[in-house]
């Protein structure tokens, strides 16, 4: 491939030919080929550098040349396999010196960092080379002009000159005679007219023209005006018709200086190179009748090969009547590959430097040497470039090979989340690019770069697997040519690391909860219930409260709410559920979430004491086409007063819609029930049954007393205790366990903690002291057996395991300290004589209330094992009583060991 003379390149080949000096090869190597002279640039004296290249005459003046001179002086420049520079010179170039038999060239080499070529580093190499006996007429074909060259002779007389050229030369001997002596002119033939120029006329429109004392030659390079397309056995040729003629004495000598040289003719069949070439061409061959071949030869590179040579290389050359055709395998030895592009695209190209000598002889011209170069590239063809993911998962490095290249690619930039850095910057950016070069002259590029890496692509796909993507643009340069492509990398490497958030569902009185953990998948996740997607913005809207402190999100749900489903209603509870979706809004990744609790049906009827009743009927997830709107009462004109999406709210007085009432001797009973029937269907679908209960109540009389104080005045009146025994887990009285929760389990020599509490009246002035606390195991007070736990507020005596009370302090829960009393009792076996109490026990509390301001003759409120106070006997003065139960506790024989001790539950 041709150059110009002023170039770049970027080279890391090994040259076959080198020239050693004092033990070390030189910069240039030199080779003398019959007519040329060939020399090589060594790669690390000229890698990455500017180059100029000068030829240095018998003066020592160096001419700098450009493409147009070097075609003109016969020069060539040409970019070889695996990055070889070379510089051919003809033996009849233009500075050439000619001693016999012997050729002398010298050039001049500079080579500098920069295009301005400053700084630049001078070579000079000169060398002489033999060249063999000449033909009369000898024509070369070069790869960047056509050259001939012929014997000077003088003959006998003009005339027979003329006589036997009267077709050629008729025209131009008027001007030839008219011409000065020794001035020479050339004259062109062409179809429409024939043009004569002098000397320095044809050498400035380019052409090339020399003379020794024996020969005569013309140089044209490929795109002078003159040059015209010709036709032989359908080959195109380039072609210049043309006389050279000059003055001698009384002589006018002219001499035919046509050339031709092959423009066409290579064809591509099966993998293979056919190159053919017609062996005589009208052009060359005017008023010849008889040829005969002398010698045909190829070869590559300049470098003849013999038979065998072909033969191991699998060459065919054929020598025809009329063509010789050289055949070559695409891929073959002598010929290389080099990178090329089309439309963007990444592939090779197959080149091998072909010649072919023919020697023919004439019966009009004598001997003739027609040599022929020809630079053959193949068509395009694409190469499929393999992306390898050799990532190494425990150390988390991406490990990518891309490849393979040819040695003529180099790696100059990476394109990074849409921004191109060159390969030295890639590395701020964690990118690190490694060049592996193979043995068959190929390379490969590594792209290394951590799984953490800002720009690598993390994204969840099942499982506990997360998938880490590369996304990197590579682009090369081809040298010498610069051309340009990008190769698009994405990898991906599946990586077991997934880390999935968890989630601690949990309900109070009021709301269900969701604490979700989040992992290292979810940061961008979305909360969905039912489809709707969670928002701070939507949470005061559909009342719940969403939190996110970026480690986890807290979700909190009313018990009647939108977003929760309901499965049941049953006497002992509503189960509710809340239903959690976290969803990548792109990949479609999610995880599942939900929580369900019973909550009291208390939640769902308000019984007011004026008789007004408020009832809340929810929609259950099995009749999940209930339109909540057509629920009623058992009066059907009974509708909703208000309705949601799940819910349905009646309000009304206990004396309408069909509510049914019962007495007994404590309390009246109320009962409806909420009705829902499909449309056009009278057999009820959905049934909710309610009851309100209004205790007839029963007073304990309670004296108020109190010093004189001038800010307050209290009278003695009448009102009902309201008292309660809770079971708490721990000492810390801080969670107690729910209805839900009973019955309770507890192992021999467990602890429960008991809390007794006034409700109400909410009076500070009053005080809450414990008298008798007992165990039975029905849920009546006065069943039997029972075991006493308290007596006249102390712990029982025939007891080994003592009772502990515990004081209580102000806190948000207890407003009123003295309403309480707390104590702890170990779980011990129940006998009363030789009966054990068994299954179910119930604990119960009689208390007193008293004034925080006792009188001197309240001696029922001084209690000696109660602190604070010092109890002397019982008063036979009325205090206000009450008594408080616990719920159901369960006892079982321990299965661990053989000692016969029971678990209490």
């Amino acid at each position: 491939m041709e150059l110009g003379l002023v170039l770049r390149f970027l080279v890391t080949g090994i040259f076959i030919s080198e020239t050693w000096t004092h033990g070390r090869p030189g910069p240039m190597s030199s080779e003398c080929l019959e007519n040329f002279l060939r020399i090589t640039l060594r790669v690390e004296y000229f890698e990455d550098k500017y180059l100029s290249f000068s030829a240095v005459d018998q003066s020592g003046i160096a001419w700098e040349l450009d493409e147009a001179l070097a075609s003109q002086c016969g020069y060539t420049v040409t970019y070889s396999s695996w990055n070889n520079i070379e510089f051919r010179a003809s033996a009849l170039s233009c500075h050439s010196r000619l001693e016999k038999d012997t050729f002398t060239v010298t050039i001049q080499v500079k080579a500098s960092h920069t295009p301005d070529m400053k700084n630049a580093s001078i070579h000079l190499k000169s060398a002489s080379c033999h060249y063999g006996p000449w033909s009369l007429r000898e024509l070369l074909c070069e790869t960047n002009y056509m050259e001939v060259s012929v014997r000077r002779d003088v003959p006998q007389t003009v005339k027979d000159l003329i006589q036997e050229e009267l077709e050629d030369w008729t025209l131009a001997f008027p001007e030839a005679k008219s011409g000065e002596a020794s001035i020479w002119q050339i004259v062109f033939h062409q179809p429409e007219e024939k043009r004569a120029l002098l000397v320095s006329d044809a050498w400035s429109a380019g052409y090339g023209l020399n003379t020794t004392d024996t020969r005569i030659l013309l140089r044209v390079p490929y795109n002078t005006a003159q040059t015209q397309l010709v036709k032989a056995q359908g080959i195109t040729f380039s072609a210049v018709r043309s006389s050279t003629f000059y003055k001698e004495q009384w002589m006018i000598l002219m001499v035919d200086t046509a050339v031709a040289c092959p423009v066409d003719g290579v064809d591509y069949t099966n993998k293979m190179i056919i190159w053919t070439v017609p062996k005589y061409i009208q052009a060359l061959c005017t008023g010849a009748t008889s040829f005969k071949d002398i010698l045909v030869e190829a070869g590559v590179n300049l470098h003849k090969l013999s038979v065998e040579e072909m033969a191991s290389r699998k060459y065919v050359l054929s020598n025809d009547f009329d063509v010789i055709t050289m055949k070559v395998p695409i891929g073959a030895e002598g010929g290389y590959y080099k990178t090329s592009v089309n439309s963007g695209q990444h592939g090779t190209r197959y080149c091998i430097n072909l010649f072919l000598e023919h020697q023919w002889e004439d019966n009009k011209w004598g001997l003739t040497k027609h040599t022929i170069i020809k630079e053959i590239e193949t068509p395009f063809e694409l190469v499929e470039l393999t992306v390898t993911n050799n990532s190494n998962l425990s150390a988390r490095i991406m490990n990518v090979t891309v490849g393979t290249f040819l040695l003529d690619v180099e790696l100059v930039n990476l394109t990074i989340e849409g921004a191109t850095v060159t390969v030295p910057e890639a590395v701020q950016h964690g990118y690190q690019t490694y060049e592996i070069k193979y043995a068959n002259q190929s390379k490969a590029y590594v792209i290394h770069v951590s799984f953490d890496a800002q720009s690598i692509k993390k994204e969840y796909l099942r499982d506990d697997i997360r998938t880490y993507t590369l996304n990197v643009t590579l682009e090369f340069i081809i040298h010498p040519t610069s051309e340009t492509f990008s190769v698009p990398i994405v990898t991906l490497s599946a990586v077991k690391d997934a880390v999935l958030p968890s989630a601690r569902g949990f309900c109070d009185e009021n709301s269900l909860h969701l604490h979700i953990t989040h992992g290292n998948v979810d940061q961008n996740w979305m909360p969905f219930i039912s489809g709707r997607h969670l928002t701070p913005g939507a949470a005061e809207k559909y009342n719940y409260s969403l939190s996110d402190n970026g480690t986890h999100l807290a979700i909190s749900v009313p018990f009647l709410s939108s977003l929760l489903d309901y499965e049941e209603i049953h006497t002992s509870g509503v189960l509710a559920s809340l239903h959690l979706t976290l969803k990548d809004g792109v990949t479609l990744a999610n995880k599942n979430f939900s929580v369900s609790c019973r909550f009291s049906p208390s939640e769902l009827i308000q019984c007011f004491p004026n008789g007004t009743v408020v009832i809340t009927a929810v929609k259950l997830v099995r009749l999940a086409d209930l339109d909540t709107s057509l629920l009623v009462l058992s009066d059907r004109n009974c509708k909703p007063s208000l309705v949601t999406e799940k819910t349905a709210t009646f309000k009304f007085n206990v004396n309408t819609c069909g509510t049914r009432r019962k007495f007994n001797s404590t309390s009246i009973t109320y009962e409806n029930e909420v009705i829902y029937f499909r449309p056009g269907n009278d057999s009820p679908v959905y049934k909710l049954k309610f009851v309100c209960l209004y205790t007839i109540k029963q007073t304990v009389d309670v004296r108020y007393e109190t010093k004189n104080n001038p800010s307050s005045s209290i009278k003695p009146g009448f009102g009902s205790l309201d008292l309660s025994l809770k079971l708490f887990k721990d000492e810390s009285y801080s969670d107690l366990y729910q209805e839900l929760e009973y019955p309770v389990v507890k192992y021999l020599k467990e602890t429960l903690y008991f809390e007794v509490e006034l409700l109400q009246p909410a009076d500070p002035r009053l005080e809450l002291n414990l008298e008798d606390c007992w165990a039975t195991n029905s849920k009546s007070q006065d069943s039997l057996p029972q075991w006493p736990i308290l007596i006249n507020g102390c712990g029982n005596s025939k007891d080994s395991h003592r009772t502990v009370f515990h004081k209580v302090n102000y806190s948000t829960r207890v407003k009123f300290p003295q309403h309480l009393k707390r104590f702890e009792v170990t779980m011990f076996t129940f006998i009363e004589g030789t009966t054990q109490l068994q299954k179910q026990l119930y604990f119960h509390c009689s208390v007193v209330i008293c004034s925080t301001m006792p009188q001197p003759s309240d001696f029922l409120c001084q209690r000696s094992c109660n602190p604070g106070k010092h109890r002397l006997d019982r008063s036979t003065e009325p205090q206000p009583h009450g008594q408080a139960s616990s719920g159901a506790v369960l006892i079982r024989k321990e299965n661990m060991t053989g000692r016969g001790e029971y678990t209490l539950f």
